[in-house]
């Protein structure tokens, strides 16, 4: 996400820190490679001459004593751009049934977003449902409706009737049961007078507590001609970016729906239903100056923790006894998490580490193999992995059942031992209900950086 900006974010505030003196060539070198790595990233060409000036100015003001002069160029990078980037804004349900309308054009991701919205408030123990309204774009109805399935979530849609209202009457008194219905709209390849007066009418009959755009962040700046159309046509109150994980132009969409002052509540960073994030503009410059965001992370270790095996987990790691089947959850947790390729990002110091490719693509195949291991085991070797070690014959009998070679179970062991290791080091008790607390994720990190081995797959 923003990779290059990231990169030259921290190259800038690098070369302000480590400069003996701010001279004029040095000043002018430094400001060429932020703007070039602002245009990259797709930010207005005013904002990004604006933050230019600023530094600039700062860098020659005589009043500023030359040994302050450099933390107030930094410091003024940083307001700067928390500014270009928005207010932070959270979306916040009511104590009353809350209604929320997603709006969007084709493409945008709307349906997929609808899913993760209803997924990740659902996780945070509202009683969630969504409710298909697009009766236009083919096959919407039925997305919905798989997205559901695979999720484990509720939905509620009609493939062949083509009255949104129709549909939302049919539901409404079963919605009632509900804290938080997540209402998908219809889309256009416009935002014509059809569409403007279709969401009024729904507008009208369901009065929504909030009405969301969602808008693909590969369309950069243009999200601001969008985002202020919607605005004055439809008085939105918020908006989601969706793939922010494979674009060069989300800087131009982000900063684009700043400028419109329609608050960004969630950025959309893959595809996978917990890829969704609360954007806080302080945290997001903060990762991308490799400064890490510990709270976006304790956010998505409690987005895949399951609430069922939340009390087993937290006695087994209190006291520091684990099963190979606490191993295999482990890893199904981190590749929920998007891997540790993903999440590195937000971990302190860890931004810039390379993960080799053939690490990364070999984890879901291993998962798989594992399983296969630990149902050829006995209760008793479940566990007990020490048993194994003492008794190799254990190990042979095992990969026979399990159909695979002696080394992929010792791999298993070897994980085990690892995950072992990383409690005995210290990580003191740990609440999965409320998430890691900050003090242990650092101490993950540290030994992490240490041995490199603390997420090996």
């Amino acid at each position: 996400m923003l990779e290059k900006l990231g990169e030259a974010l921290k190259k800038t505030t690098n070369r302000i820190a480590n400069a003996i003196f701010l001279d004029k060539n040095l000043v002018d070198s430094i400001i060429r490679d932020l703007q070039r790595a602002l245009i990259e990233a797709d930010v207005n060409l005013s904002l990004v001459k604006n933050l230019s000036d600023k530094i600039r100015k700062a860098a020659f003001d005589e009043r500023i004593k030359e040994i302050d002069k450099k933390e107030h160029i930094i410091k003024i990078l940083h307001d700067e751009l928390i500014k270009i980037l928005g207010e932070k804004k959270s979306l916040k349900l009511g104590v009353k049934q809350n209604k929320i309308l997603l709006l969007g054009l084709y493409g945008s991701g709307k349906t997929t977003t609808i899913a993760k919205l209803t997924n990740y408030f659902a996780k945070r123990g509202k009683r969630t449902v969504m409710i298909g309204l697009d009766v236009h774009r083919p096959a919407a109805a039925e997305q919905l409706k798989q997205l559901a399935e695979k999720n484990k979530l509720i939905c509620f849609s009609e493939e062949k009737e083509k009255n949104p209202l129709k549909i939302w009457k049919k539901y409404e008194k079963e919605l009632k049961k509900y804290d938080a219905v997540f209402i998908d709209s219809a889309g256009r390849h416009t935002l014509d007078k059809d569409l403007i007066k279709e969401i009024k009418t729904l507008e009208k009959e369901i009065e929504p507590t909030e009405s969301i755009l969602v808008i693909p962040a590969d369309i950069g700046q243009v999200a601001k001609k969008q985002a202020q159309e919607f605005k004055d046509a439809i008085k939105i109150s918020g908006v989601i970016i969706t793939r922010m994980d494979s674009t060069a132009k989300a800087g131009g969409a982000l900063t684009a729906c700043a400028e419109t002052k329609a608050p960004i509540y969630f950025i959309s960073t893959g595809e996978k239903i917990n890829d969704l994030e609360e954007f806080a503009p302080e945290s997001f410059l903060s990762r991308l100056l490799g400064m890490g965001d510990l709270n976006a992370l304790i956010e998505k270790i409690k987005s895949i923790t399951k609430e069922g095996e939340q009390e087993k987990i937290k006695k087994n790691l209190e006291e520091g006894r684990i099963s190979l089947e606490d191993v295999i959850e482990q890893v199904k947790s981190m590749n929920s998490l998007g891997g540790f390729e993903k999440i590195k990002s937000m971990i302190p110091g860890l931004g810039s580490t390379k993960i080799p490719e053939s690490i990364l693509e070999n984890q879901q195949e291993k998962v798989s193999k594992w399983e296969h291991i630990i149902k050829s085991m006995t209760r008793e070797e479940k566990e007990n992995p020490e048993l194994l070690k003492k008794q190799t014959t254990r190990i042979s009998r095992i990969a026979k059942g399990a159909g695979v070679n002696t080394s992929d179970v010792r791999s298993l062991l070897k994980q085990y031992d690892m995950l072992q290791e990383m409690i005995k080091s210290g990580v003191e008790k740990i609440d999965m209900s409320q998430g890691f607390s900050q003090k242990q994720i650092l101490k993950m990190a540290k030994k992490f950086g240490k041995k490199k081995k603390l997420f090996k797959f």
